[in-house]
């Protein structure tokens, strides 16, 4: 039994983790699953297509080519690194070692790659941490950074360090006990970069270098583990999310708006001359919908999708003109916002099985008006976003709700809507003057 006892702990460990991650991802679904539905998804040829370009082939990352070029190679790294860890699997459910060791020359090449990948995935963190912390780039230091964001942003950082340093060590300890010729460490492999660490290995004994490599495999495994749980509190769950957000982005032009059936309704209404505009709706008629959205539940699946999705890299805000020119928006905290409320949302529904009234919504709360005007409606965050965010979506709806539900459009705006209300234009002249404004430029 006790020959065994490895075998069941890994087991026990894998179930824990695995399924620990199951109950965090099945409630960010729930969350998703908030919002309205987004109705029948087409154009599915072209959209896949953005997956396997924007999401698999990482085409908007290289715009800026050095945090691109770095992007990648620690996806690569990531993506095929741990490769590996199926062999990990296997052996630590049947106590076996290097199982797929049979494939031989391939088996060799794919260590090696392994490896090669390991060491290139360690340059490119060091890159990202001194671009944060020494050289402090004006995007990972904006307001909304602060506290928990750069915070997660170093973990995960460190996070990659210490698993790559262990495969690293569990692979320089395993070739030195495949040089002495160790029991069960027959050769297999090539250690092109981890052959420069046996120095430090020489000098222990079989038993030593046994007892090294083994908790330097456990500790591996484990890591991948902790690290899986930590997606979900972490901006990094945009590793699995990024691929079905990618597909369910914008593929209309971006400068395209939505119109409101309910409006589209109402206007056709309005202009029909055999319709009586003042006649009370049909008995068992729906409720009329809310018109934009206030709080998280008003948005709809692909907007909380969005919500999650966001590496909080800050290239929308750093493309963002009125950010730019000081104003208070950040697309950027537009979806951090809106992630926080969706969480304490779900946190309420956690507590007492369904949402109870909490006093508290996404605008005013956590978005603020000053922030939605100022928005220009440019789309730059729109096409700055590497996984395919649409901010403005939200902006625009959240302005719906303040312009229609409380009429509480700037003093400008509402004097512009009332001119074209009155006079068929937005100057101040009646619909036979309205050509007046040319004198006045």
């Amino acid at each position: 039994m006790l020959d065994y006892f490895p075998n069941i702990l890994f087991l026990i460990a894998l179930i824990v983790g695995i399924g620990f991650f199951t109950r965090n991802i099945r409630k960010v679904v729930r969350n998703i699953k908030l919002g309205r539905e987004i109705g029948e998804v087409t154009d599915k040829k072209e959209r896949w297509g953005n997956v396997v370009r924007i999401a698999l082939g990482q085409s908007k990352m290289v715009v800026r080519p050095v945090s691109g070029i770095m992007h990648i190679i620690v996806y690569v790294g990531f993506v095929i690194i741990n490769i590996e860890v199926l062999e990990i699997i296997i052996d630590g459910i049947f106590g076996t070692h290097r199982i797929f060791s049979f494939l031989g020359p391939v088996y060799d090449w794919l260590i090696a790659s392994f490896e090669v990948l390991a060491l290139l995935v360690l340059v490119a963190v060091v890159v990202f941490w001194i671009r944060r912390n020494v050289q402090r780039i004006k995007r990972f230091m904006n307001p909304e950074m602060k506290g928990w964001p750069k915070n997660d942003a170093n973990y995960i950082l460190y996070f990659e360090v210490v698993l790559m340093m262990l495969f690293l060590t569990m692979n320089a300890t395993d070739h030195q006990l495949q040089i002495l010729g160790a029991e069960h460490y027959s050769e297999a492999g090539m250690f092109p970069v981890s052959n420069f660490m046996l120095p430090l290995f020489s000098d222990m004994s079989v038993d030593t270098l046994v007892l090294v490599e083994r908790i330097a495999w456990w500790l591996h495994i484990l890591g991948i583990l902790v690290f899986l749980n930590y997606l979900y509190f972490s901006k990094h769950l945009h590793i699995l999310l990024a691929f079905p957000n990618v597909f369910f982005g914008k593929i209309n032009p971006k400068g395209q708006f939505s119109n409101l059936e309910s409006v589209t309704n109402e206007v056709k209404l309005m202009m029909d001359p055999n319709a009586d505009p003042f006649a009370a709706p049909p008995e068992g008629a729906e409720t009329p919908a809310k018109f934009g959205a206030s709080d998280v539940m008003d948005l709809n699946r692909v907007q909380l999708l969005n919500a999650y999705t966001c590496t909080e890299c800050g290239r929308c805000t750093s493309e963002c003109p009125a950010n730019q020119t000081g104003k208070k928006l950040s697309p950027r905290k537009i979806m951090m916002d809106t992630r926080d409320r969706l969480e304490e949302v779900g946190k309420n529904i956690n507590k007492n099985g369904e949402f109870k009234e909490d006093g508290k919504q996404l605008l005013d709360d956590y978005i603020s008006r000053e922030e939605l005007w100022a928005c220009t409606t440019c789309n730059a965050c729109v096409e700055a976003c590497p996984v395919s965010i649409d901010p403005l979506s939200i902006i625009m709806d959240m302005r719906q709700y303040l312009v229609m539900e409380q009429s509480a459009a700037p003093t400008e705006l509402n004097v512009a809507m009332t001119n074209i209300e009155n006079n068929g234009a937005p100057w101040p002249y009646n619909q036979m003057d309205r050509l007046n404004w040319k004198n006045e430029a």
